[in-house]
């Protein structure tokens, strides 16, 4: 048994972190804020990704151009019912979004979403920690491996997990800093 066969499981849990956290606000214009926004088309709810091209006009401007001209309004309707307290401008080609100023409020209320973020990314490593301690258990119990295996086994996973948790703390001081500053 080797530790770095489940390398893969940890950084899974990084990406779907990265993913999570990239879709919080801050001061700058991000296509990661709309592009899982549901939208009505074709009988069915789909990603606004799936249906037009997202782009970054500015630093504080968002354009979605649906690929279906029919589907402006569904992409408008998504928009404005998503909760993120934006209002879609459609000039019947494309949506433009103006992204608002961030209040201190507002930017307090992310900082403690972010940090409720880093609390689940951090639960998900301990999760895969939890399960590869019970296969190296499973394998000492089996007598595939030794007692002093066992124990090598577990120092080493908990060398990846504190560096993996590291690497979570990292990104959130940074996603923390781009939220805060003005």
């Amino acid at each position: 048994m080797q530790i770095n066969q489940f390398k893969k499981d940890f950084e899974g849990a990084i990406t779907f972190f990265k993913n999570d956290v990239a879709q919080l606000r801050t001061g700058r214009a991000s296509t990661a804020l709309v592009e899982d926004i549901s939208v009505e088309a074709y009988g069915s709810r789909q990603p606004l990704k799936a249906v037009g091209t997202i782009m970054v006009a500015d630093a504080k401007t968002i354009t979605v151009e649906p690929w279906d001209k029919g589907l402006l309004q569904a992409v408008e309707k998504g928009i404005r019912d998503s909760g993120l307290g934006m209002n879609p401008v459609n000039d019947g080609r494309l949506i433009r979004l103006a992204l608002p100023e961030l209040t201190s409020e507002r930017r307090a209320e992310l900082v403690k979403v972010l940090h409720q973020k880093l609390e689940q990314g951090r639960i998900s490593l301990r999760k895969i920690r939890e399960d590869v301690r019970g296969l190296i258990a499973g394998e000492e119990k089996d007598k595939s491996i030794s007692e002093d295996e066992k124990f090598r086994l577990q120092e080493d996973l908990e060398k990846m997990v504190k560096s993996f948790n590291e690497e979570i703390q990292k990104i959130g001081e940074d996603k923390e800093k781009e939220i805060t500053t003005v």
